[in-house]
C-alpha cells in the first residue's frame, strides 16, 4: 500500500514498524530499572554498606540493562530500515529536505538544552551571593569561582582539547569535500582522523575530571560551581561521545560505499552535529574555563 502511494507523490509513507512500540518498552524499562537500582544502592549503603541486600534486589540492575539493550537494538534496527529506505529510492528530494529540517530542529533543541546550563552558570556567577545563599551550600565570600575552589588552568588541558576539537572540525570538513568530489579515500581518511580526535578528546576530558580538585567533595569546594561545571562540560562530553559514535557509523558506511556525492544526508547530519559540538565547546572554553580562571585570579 505504501509503495503504491509513493508512486503518486514525493512523500514517503513508511510501512508498519515495530520499533516505536519496542523502543517505548525499552525506555520504560530503563527508567524503571534506573529508579530501582538507585533505591537498591542507597538502601544497601545505609543498611550494610554493601551492594547486595536481602530480598530480590540483586535483580534490580538487570532491569535497567535489559531496557538499555532493547533501546540500543531498536536504534540499530530502526536506522537500518531508514538506510534501506534511502537505498530503495524512497528518500525523494522532498523527503531529504524534511530530513534536513528535522536535523536542524534537533540541533536547535540541543542549543536550548545548553542554554539552560549556561544560564545556571551565569546566574550563579553574576549573582554569586544570592545564588549561593539560596542553594545553602558552602560559604564562598560572594566570589566566583568560590574561594575554596582551585580551578583548572585554561591554557593547559582545556586549550589542548580546544585545539583537538577545532582540528576535528577541519578533518570532517575535509571528508565532506572529498565525498562531494567522489574521493572515497579522502572521505575514509577524513572520517578516521575525526573519530580518532573525538576519542582523544574524551580521553583527555576523562583525565581532567580525574584531577578536578572540586569534584564530588563537599570539604574541598563541592558546591554550585562544581555542579554547573560538571553539568555543562559533562553533557558536552556526552555529546562528543554521541557524535563520535555517529561518525563511526558513517565511517563504516563510507567503507561499504553507501554514500555518493548526490545522496549522503546521513554523513551530512553527522557533520552538522559535530560542528555544533565544536561551537558549544568554544563557548564552554571561553565562559567556564577562561572567565572562571580570570575570576579566580582577581579574588
Amino acid at each position: 500500500m505504501a509503495d503504491s502511494h509513493a508512486k503518486n507523490h514525493d512523500y514517503h509513507l513508511v510501512n508498519p514498524s515495530p520499533w516505536p512500540a519496542l523502543g517505548s518498552i525499552g525506555a520504560f524499562l530503563m527508567a524503571l530499572g534506573g529508579i530501582m537500582f538507585m533505591r537498591w544502592y542507597n538502601r544497601g549503603a545505609e543498611e550494610s554498606g554493601e551492594f547486595l541486600v536481602a530480598g530480590s534486589n540483586w535483580a534490580n540492575p538487570w532491569v535497567f540493562l535489559i531496557g538499555t539493550a532493547i533501546v540500543l537494538y531498536t536504534m540499530f534496527m530502526w536506522w537500518r530500515d531508514v538506510v534501506h529506505e534511502g537505498d530503495a529510492g524512497d528518500h525523494t528530494a522532498v523527503v531529504q529536505l524534511h530530513l534536513r529540517y528535522g536535523m536542524i530542529m534537533f540541533i536547535a533543541s540541543e542549543v536550548m538544552f545548553f542554554v539552560a546550563w549556561f544560564w545556571a552558570y551565569f546566574d550563579a556567577a553574576l549573582y554569586s551571593d544570592e545564588a549561593i545563599q539560596a542553594a545553602r551550600v558552602a560559604v564562598t565570600g560572594a566570589a566566583w569561582p568560590p574561594t575554596s575552589v582551585t580551578v583548572f588552568d585554561p591554557w593547559h588541558l582545556p586549550l589542548l582539547n580546544t585545539l583537538i576539537l577545532l582540528t576535528s572540525g577541519t578533518t570532517v570538513t575535509w571528508a565532506h569535500h572529498a565525498l562531494l568530489h567522489n574521493d572515497r579515500k579522502g572521505l575514509v581518511w577524513g572520517l578516521t582522523l575525526t573519530v580518532a580526535l573525538g576519542l582523544i578528546f574524551t580521553a583527555v576530558q576523562g583525565y581532567e575530571y580525574g584531577h578536578a580538585a572540586f569534584a564530588f567533595n563537599i570539604d574541598n569546594g563541592g558546591n554550585i560551581y562544581g555542579s554547573t561545571f560538571f553539568m555543562a562540560t559533562g553533557f558536552h562530553g556526552f555529546h562528543v561521545i554521541v557524535g563520535t559514535i555517529f561518525l563511526i557509523v558513517c565511517l563504516f558506511r563510507a567503507m561499504a560505499g553507501h554514500f555518493s556525492p548526490e545522496r549522503h544526508f546521513g554523513f551530512e547530519a553527522a557533520a552538522w552535529y559535530w560542528h555544533f559540538v565544536d561551537v558549544i565547546w568554544l563557548f564552554l572554553f571561553a565562559c567556564i574555563y577562561v572567565w572562571g580562571s580570570v575570576g579566580a585570579t582577581i579574588h
